[in-house]
């Protein structure tokens, strides 16, 4: 009974107010759609990073974990971690023509010199950040839906209640009967627009929330990789003396 009253009140509601709730509609369908987007995205990819990071841990060497690494198409840490590995292989391919010109390829690319570095740094870096926008494309929208639908909503009953008190004025007549049913079309468009915030709000802040850990695990591993990098280069030049 009271979804029939709700859906009366919105019929005999003036045409601004039902443009309101039209609008605000729109503001609730695209933010439910953003939100089960991005959340079946980073779901998908905290576990295949987690999964990733195990396997990339337990992996002899680099070249088996980027063979994982194209199997976790979701993994924004396996993704990062592609691009760093190719760049590692073409700077150790490039090494090794300078230096020997026969074409024999090392099966975990080590023979790049510390020189290499800075390239590889700079392919994780813009990896990290084109992941980073990656996973905030869209989150933005639940801000601006949770900090414009209230006030869409105002607007509305505003509206409703200045057209009311415009129809009483006309009437001449002031009671209660008369005020009530204006008004209350009127709050219905207040009601839906922080119904629509709401749930933008939480999502927003809760997903942003899960970026910023994954860009921390982002960072952390960029970092590890370099480290293993590094660290195994400083093993070949000191077996080489």
């Amino acid at each position: 009974m009271q979804q029939i009253n709700l859906i009366n009140m919105i019929s005999n509601a003036g045409l601004m107010v039902q443009f309101v709730l039209l609008m605000l509609l729109f503001f609730s369908i695209t933010s439910w759609a953003i939100i089960l987007i991005k959340y079946r995205y980073i779901k998908r990819a905290y576990q295949e990073s987690a999964l990733f990071t195990e396997l990339f841990w337990k992996s002899k060497d680099l070249s088996n974990a980027y063979r994982q690494a194209k199997e976790l198409q979701g993994s924004p840490i396996a993704r990062i971690f592609r691009i760093g590995y190719v760049e590692l292989k073409k700077i150790s391919q490039s090494k090794m023509s300078e230096s020997s010109g026969d074409g024999t390829e090392r099966p975990s690319g080590l023979s790049a010199r510390f020189a290499g570095m800075d390239n590889i740094k700079r392919a994780l870096r813009r990896a990290i950040n084109t992941e980073t926008t990656r996973m905030t494309q869209m989150v933005p929208f639940l801000a601006t839906t949770g900090n414009t639908t209230p006030f869409i909503g105002l607007f509305g009953t505003v509206w409703g209640i200045m057209n009311s008190f415009h129809g009483i004025g006309m009437r001449g007549s002031a009671s209660l009967a008369v005020v009530a049913p204006g008004i209350s079309e009127a709050l219905v468009a207040t009601a839906a627009g922080l119904a629509v915030a709401i749930p933008a709000v939480i999502a927003f802040n809760y997903f942003m929330q899960k970026i910023k850990i994954l860009e921390s695990e982002l960072n952390s591993f960029s970092a590890d990789f370099l480290n293993i990098i590094e660290r195994d280069i400083l093993l070949m030049e000191r077996g080489r003396r």
